[in-house]
């Protein structure tokens, strides 16, 4: 279901709001300054700030982009508007149906984005972060799939290398939400800790993207101040986030995955569990909600993220075509047209007949059958000017047609299952065989 426009504007601009005020917070001394620094061809910028001792000391602010150039410029100037940011929550959770987080899962978040995490470029990933994409997308995405008893919060690991700033230690952070937060010792290194946990359940997990053979052994996250696990196709999933904004007290600005990316990676994931069905059917279904609402509300940001994964290699594409073969049909064909893809793509996918009768429909004048793939009915037709142009069924009725149909009902179920597997997706759920069509469609099954 669509959010109002008015209340899409309103979440857009809190976002906004809410960026600027913790960029002013997190950059509040009155003795500093930004600086920029070139590095590999790519300048950065960081706040600068002189000590009673004569020493400077820097903060990492981020890459330069024209929406960092314009925040430095209205730093001083920028307000502190916390009750107005906590009425506008309200109001869009009230207004517009949206979900707030749980408050133990909301505050660790709060706490991690004061301690500087989202600012050095950590990335929300897992469910807390789906929770946001109904705000925005401006489309509510189904509640069951909201809940969630874990953070988990990724970061590239030469980002926090480069960084060259530590946050205070996570595990410090934590325990000013709640004390019974402890490190859980890896497996892997029983020294090093990538989960946090507290004694009610909550699990606070550090990922970085594995970009060398896989691995289990913790790497370590010097920007945030922790290790964390290595995860394939994370680097998919977090590589340019959209800056968002949790709905919690007067907004919460976070960095998110976009949800385009977080949708195909899901589908990736899917095909990945080892760790039982629930957890496989919850990325299926979360896959299946955002592609739904991306085929709406961003096509062509679909388009773009389903491309790359696909071209990242023959593993990818398969993995990939496997996912979205997973979903309801209804939602794999709208998500497959839009990314300009064929069925064929879902390894495995075939069209089957089981002695389809046919009928006539004289509303649509064609003839009608059905056909099963990947579990579901799918509605075959041949039109009438087809069946006259291609088949010498000039003039005749609607039983003339169906006639026609059983005589030649081998050659129209091959020309059914070759466009509906092979050829650019027209409806969902269904094809139907076009006069246009039969030539081209008789040379390929020659």
């Amino acid at each position: 279901m669509e959010i109002p426009l008015a209340l899409q504007t309103a979440y857009a601009d809190l976002v906004d709001r809410c960026a600027a005020d913790a960029f002013a917070s997190a950059f509040a001394e009155e003795n500093g300054g930004f600086v920029p620094k070139t590095v590999k061809g790519r300048r950065y910028w960081y706040f600068q700030v002189a000590s009673q001792d004569g020493s400077r000391k820097q903060r990492y602010v981020g890459p330069e982009t024209p929406e960092l150039l314009e925040r430095i410029e209205r730093h001083k100037t920028a307000r502190h508007d916390r009750r107005d940011r906590q009425t506008l929550v309200s109001a869009l959770v009230r207004s517009a149906n949206l979900p707030r987080p749980q408050a133990e899962i909301a505050q660790v978040i709060a706490a991690l984005a004061d301690a500087g995490v989202f600012r050095r470029r950590g990335v929300l990933v897992g469910t807390a972060a789906y929770q946001i994409y109904s705000a925005l997308l401006g489309a509510r995405l189904p509640a069951a799939m909201l809940q969630t008893g874990d953070v988990d919060i990724a970061q590239f690991g030469d980002v926090s290398v480069a960084i060259g700033e530590e946050v205070p230690s996570i595990l410090d952070v934590l325990r000013k939400v709640d004390p019974s937060f402890r490190p859980v010792p890896s497996l892997r290194d029983p020294r090093r800790a990538t989960t946090y946990r507290a004694a009610k359940g909550l699990r606070v997990d550090f990922l970085t993207p594995n970009a060398g053979p896989d691995t289990d052994a913790p790497a370590a996250l010097p920007a945030l101040g922790t290790d964390a696990q290595p995860l394939r196709f994370l680097d998919f999933l977090i590589r340019q986030p959209e800056p968002a904004v949790l709905l919690h007290g007067a907004g919460v600005h976070v960095q998110v995955p976009s949800p385009q990316r977080y949708a195909v990676h899901k589908l990736i994931v899917a095909r990945r569990r080892t760790e039982g069905a629930i957890k496989k059917d919850k990325d299926l279904r979360q896959a299946q909600s955002l592609l739904a609402a991306l085929v709406r509300k961003r096509p062509h940001e679909l388009r773009s993220a389903w491309r790359e994964a696909v071209k990242r290699g023959k593993k990818w594409k398969r993995l990939v075509g496997e996912g979205i073969g997973l979903i309801d049909h209804e939602t794999r064909d709208l998500a497959l047209r839009t990314v300009g893809e064929p069925r064929s793509v879902v390894p495995g996918l075939d069209l089957a007949f089981s002695a389809p009768v046919g009928r006539y429909l004289a509303d649509r004048d064609i003839v009608e059958f059905l056909g099963q793939a990947g579990g579901a009915t799918v509605r075959c037709a041949v039109s009438r000017e087809a069946i006259e142009d291609r088949f010498d069924g000039d003039g005749v009725d609607g039983r003339g047609l169906l006639r026609i149909f059983r005589r030649n009902r081998s050659v129209f179920e091959t020309m059914a299952r070759t466009k509906y597997l092979h050829w650019p997706i027209e409806d969902a759920a269904s094809v139907l065989v076009k006069t246009a069509d039969v030539a081209e469609l008789r040379k390929r099954i020659a």
